[in-house]
């Protein structure tokens, strides 16, 4: 038999942690939160405390009590997944925005939102330039009688469809690209980023230029807002300064008047209430876990946290990534460094985040960076001049194409024998689904021109102060 793990949260996390305990031979048994999230679920069975065993300096083990109908229950595991995320508990600042205790309207979280139809011919203030703020605001454009949207800092809006209709990601979550970004001179990259970032339409005229907007924060997906404020059925608006009994007063000195609902997009906090705080711990708003999966200051590493970390990529390919590499720790095929290497990687890969997303995104990271880092760890990081050397036609693909999933299973644990096909075939599959009506073969984009177009103006400039001087 093999060991026993228990893991927290049934989400794609846990699901993920699952799969690859049992593709490590491990003995997973899943439980729900602690948290009922603010009484939207009810759960049978859910965790109420995990603790260290007497002798954890020795075992690892952990006591996990759940918690049934009212009745208490204790199991002993060999190891704990924590798959709880990071979108856990609603952050409502009421305190932040004077005044508010005196307005009369409605006044909810956007996890409470359900449908557009009860705010028909209503007044709505958003708080929150985020993307389930983005979303809720051009919902409600069609049905209320006004809306806007209120941002502190600003954001930036991409759409789904990028360059001549591809998806966005597709093209720009590349390993070529990331190697331009994280080599280039910053100003070069900088300028580089907010090209692409303005390549649909100019922030500033739309007012949602961020106040730093070199940072690399998450932008805001949304194909419909730009033209709702084209429209002007949605308006943004800078922070509230204070509210009165029917109005929002904002830092400008503009006001909305005769609101009748609020609607808070800001995003959610977390938390482990089910651990102790010398578990896992924090520091001027981040959480010490080495690569952002195990705690580093515990005696054995039978403890993960899987799905707490934020990228511009899909977090599904992440989690089963943290879970594939957890699960090998915890079998004992994976040893982690000593924990003085881990502090020091955690502090240096802190000040690099500060760096690239701002103070505030302290679990924000670079995609390919990041899975490339834990896919070395099990052995399945690609080996990108090998494969120059012997399948060219396949490295083209991997380092210029998409950065799909299917890279991190040709070679190592867990290696798919149909992974080269898949990421050959991938634009294939794209594609194929939008020709309902077919009109010609499909095209495929070529990297090299899309990058070309990107530096042809300062190649020129180049070219032209060369042939002067």
């Amino acid at each position: 038999m093999g060991k026993k793990v228990a893991i927290i949260g049934a989400g794609v996390s846990g699901l993920a942690s699952i799969r690859s305990c049992l593709e490590e031979g491990l003995e997973p048994t899943c439980f729900e939160k602690s948290n009922d999230i603010g009484g939207l679920w009810k759960f049978s069975t859910f965790v109420s405390s995990v603790n260290k065993r007497p002798d954890f300096a020795t075992s690892g083990q952990w006591d996990v009590t759940t918690e049934r109908d009212g009745k208490k229950e204790s199991a002993v595991f060999d190891a704990v997944m924590v798959c709880s995320g990071h979108h856990v508990y609603p952050n409502l600042p009421k305190e932040s925005f004077p005044g508010l205790n005196h307005f009369k309207g409605k006044c909810f979280h956007s996890r409470d939102y359900k449908e557009p139809g009860v705010f028909n011919g209503k007044r709505v203030l958003v708080v929150g330039l985020g993307n389930s703020g983005c979303d809720i605001a051009t919902e409600l454009s069609h049905t209320a009688e006004q809306v806007m949207i209120s941002s502190r800092s600003g954001s930036w809006v991409m759409s789904r469809v990028w360059d001549n209709g591809y998806p966005w990601d597709m093209l720009l979550v590349t390993r070529f690209g990331t190697f331009l970004k994280n080599n280039l001179p910053t100003a070069i990259s900088d300028w580089l980023y907010v090209k692409q970032m303005n390549a649909r339409f100019k922030h500033e005229n739309y007012g949602l230029m961020p106040l730093n907007g070199v940072l690399r924060k998450e932008p805001v997906f949304n194909d419909e807002l730009p033209a709702c404020i084209l429209c002007g059925i949605v308006s943004v608006k800078p922070n509230v300064k204070e509210f009165t009994e029917t109005s929002a007063i904002f830092e400008d000195g503009t006001i909305f008047e005769g609101i009748d609902c609020v609607i808070f997009a800001t995003g959610y906090s977390f938390a482990y209430p089910f651990l102790d705080e010398s578990i896992i711990k924090s520091r001027n708003n981040e959480i010490i876990l080495f690569k952002g999966v195990f705690p580093p200051l515990l005696e054995k590493s039978t403890i993960a946290v899987i799905g707490f970390v934020q990228s511009l990529g899909a977090a599904i390919p992440t989690a089963d990534l943290q879970s594939r590499w957890a699960a090998q720790v915890i079998k004992g095929t994976c040893t982690l460094p000593s924990m003085e290497d881990m502090m020091n990687d955690i502090n240096e890969k802190m000040e690099k985040k500060r760096k690239w997303f701002g103070k505030s995104e302290t679990i924000q990271t670079d995609y390919i960076v990041y899975m490339d880092e834990l896919s070395s760890f099990i052995g399945a990081k690609p080996n990108i001049p090998w494969l120059f050397l012997t399948d060219p036609k396949l490295a083209m693909e991997v380092y210029f194409g998409p950065c799909s999933p299917y890279q991190f299973r040709l070679v190592g644990p867990g290696q798919w024998p149909g992974a080269r096909n898949a990421i050959l075939t991938q634009w294939d599959r794209s594609l194929k689904p939008m020709q309902t009506r077919v009109v010609g073969r499909l095209q495929k984009p070529c990297f090299f021109f899309h990058w070309l177009q990107l530096f042809a103006i300062p190649i020129l400039l180049i070219a032209v102060f060369l042939v002067l001087t």
